[in-house]
């Protein structure tokens, strides 16, 4: 099997069967973020356990690489520390910038690693990237609301 037929698999799985979708509670923040040059759509909801993602539990239309992304995304950050998570998504963003020159870490970004042949295609770096964004805005209002109850 090639890696290009096979990453489209691991796309495709997580697309048919997501993982973590359904918006859950408790949660300590909420976002909602929409990619206007497509449509797609997510709701994402993060709750912390001190520095630990604790859940992450989103809903969301859109694109086969924007749900297939969301789900990749809450299996790679749920149980890491905020810090170990933000790496995770630093190193994401830097395969999405790549414009399919970079050969991924798949240690750091197990099933991400799929995405290598989307960050080719500047329109569909921005499916892949709207659960990641949305997710990293949510940590760091769950973060700052945390510190201001302090």
């Amino acid at each position: 099997m090639q890696l290009d037929s096979m990453y489209q698999e691991i796309i495709l799985d997580h697309y048919r069967n997501p993982h973590n979708k359904g918006l859950r509670e408790p949660y300590d923040a909420e976002v909602h973020h929409v990619n206007p040059t497509c449509g797609d759509e997510v709701t994402l909801r993060v709750l912390l356990d001190g520095d630990r993602i604790k859940d992450v539990s989103y809903d969301s239309i859109g694109c086969s690489i924007s749900q297939a992304s969301a789900s990749i995304m809450t299996d790679l950050v749920i149980g890491k520390t905020v810090d170990e998570a933000m790496t995770v998504s630093d190193e994401f963003l830097a395969l999405m910038q790549s414009k399919g020159q970079t050969k991924p870490d798949e240690d750091v970004l197990e099933d991400a690693v799929a995405f290598a042949g989307v960050s080719k295609y500047p329109a569909r770096v921005k499916c892949a990237l709207l659960s990641w964004m949305a997710w990293k805005d949510a940590t760091v209002q769950a973060m700052a609301a945390r510190e201001v109850m302090r």
